[in-house]
């Protein structure tokens, strides 16, 4: 059993839809746990208020007070891939993550994670990651150190002052391999999540994703794209690439679902976030970063 070392934290809603208990809010949002397992949790003082006091089986439900619980799961995959600070300071930190390896905690991941790796490197408590990458992505992370500072920091994603630049590896079909070198794409369509819930699909409505997409480089059949998100949709950039006909090497969710498997760690995802770049909204300073981490095209040619 793998327990998480740092507790999750849930808000409770502000409308309480005739839940007496905190066990019967958590029973309702967390369907798939169990009330039992639940209820063995509260009773191991594993869940308790912000403020660090326990609950009880019989503990009242309130709405908007924060609650904190400790995700467990049975077996935690292990990442044998390491992630890599490249700066910080007492505002903001910088690091590399590498493909497999979620952000945050979630599913059967814990504890095998880029934010506790990074505490437990640092020895930081007060860390939170500014925005997220797929785990099948690599590439650079943000985390705000600061929380005098972090709302600043949140408004350069809210207002879309950050510039980012992504590298990925497709297929090229037949009518791209006869495509000039660079050759510029411009998408913008609607995106929402799909079924599964951890998918997402174009539909038709306003529109909530931006990129452009650039076609660099040719060899054997295969292509190296820039791309540059405008906006920060989940999974934007894996659906641009299949709208334009080249879904990302090894992707198993696009263009089709592939069955759940244990991490192929010869196969990664081959998109990379390799640049970021800002006007810090501390210094006033602008910085820019770059991952270490590559793509290209030799090395996925057999």
């Amino acid at each position: 059993m793998a327990i998480a070392r740092c507790a999750s934290e849930i808000t409770l809603p502000v409308k309480n839809l005739g839940w007496k208990t905190i066990l019967e809010f958590l029973d309702y949002q967390f369907p798939l746990i169990g009330k039992q397992v639940w209820q063995n949790r509260i009773l191991e003082g594993k869940v308790h208020w912000h403020s660090g006091e326990a609950i009880s089986l019989n503990s009242t439900f309130q709405p908007s007070k924060r609650l904190c619980y400790y995700r467990e799961v049975e077996e935690e995959p292990k990442i044998p891939f390491t992630h890599k600070i490249i700066y910080q300071n007492e505002h903001l930190l910088v690091a590399c993550k590498p493909h497999f390896l979620p952000v945050t905690p979630g599913a059967e991941y814990v504890n095998e994670c880029l934010l506790e790796r990074i505490r437990q490197q640092t020895g930081l408590t007060d860390i939170v990651p500014l925005h997220r990458l797929d785990r099948d992505t690599a590439g650079l992370v943000m985390f705000s150190l600061n929380p005098d500072s972090r709302n600043g920091y949140y408004q350069l994603f809210a207002e879309r002052k950050i510039e980012k630049r992504y590298l990925a590896i497709a297929h090229l079909g037949h009518a791209l391999q006869a495509l000039s070198i660079p050759h510029s794409w411009q998408i913008m369509n609607r995106l929402e999540k799909s079924k599964p819930s951890f998918t997402m699909t174009e539909v038709k409505g306003d529109i909530n994703a931006r990129s452009k997409i650039k076609l660099v480089s040719k060899q054997a059949g295969l292509g190296l794209f820039e791309l540059f998100p405008e906006t920060g949709k989940t999974h934007q950039l894996r659906l641009h690439m299949m709208r334009i006909g080249v879904p990302i090497l090894n992707d198993r969710f696009y263009p089709r679902l592939l069955p759940k498997v244990a991490p192929q760690f010869d196969k990664p995802l081959q998109l990379l976030a390799k640049n970021l770049s800002f006007v810090d909204p501390v210094s006033g300073i602008k910085k820019e970063f770059e991952s270490e981490r590559k793509v290209e095209l030799w090395s996925v040619i057999e």
